[in-house]
């Protein structure tokens, strides 16, 4: 069995360019939100197997802000706290893909 049973990548690229990229939509806040949602459920780490990760960029930038679950390969996009918690909740949590969010 693997140490983690879900990981998940959030993109928080910045183009320095000024073009479109994932930090342009608050990427690193909606990541670390992600990551404190996942802490007050306890589902990080080896006791609750899953990873939350900053990555850099993932070449989906035109549908940013973009994560990846794996070893699902499921991707998402998301705009709030709201589309965060779902993600957590729903998939990260229990194992359910959030189709409207799905990219």
């Amino acid at each position: 069995m693997p140490y983690y049973q879900r990981h998940i990548f959030f993109c928080t690229n910045l183009r320095e360019d000024g073009s479109t990229c994932c930090e342009k939509f608050g990427a690193q806040a909606l990541r670390d939100y992600a990551k404190q949602r996942t802490k007050e459920l306890g589902i990080t780490g080896k006791e609750g197997c899953v990873r939350v990760n900053s990555a850099g960029c993932l070449n989906r930038c035109e549908e940013g802000p973009v994560a990846v679950v794996y070893p699902d390969d499921v991707w998402y996009t998301f705009v709030d706290k709201e589309d965060i918690d779902e993600i957590v909740e729903q998939h990260l949590l229990n194992g359910h893909v959030v189709e409207r969010l799905k990219i």
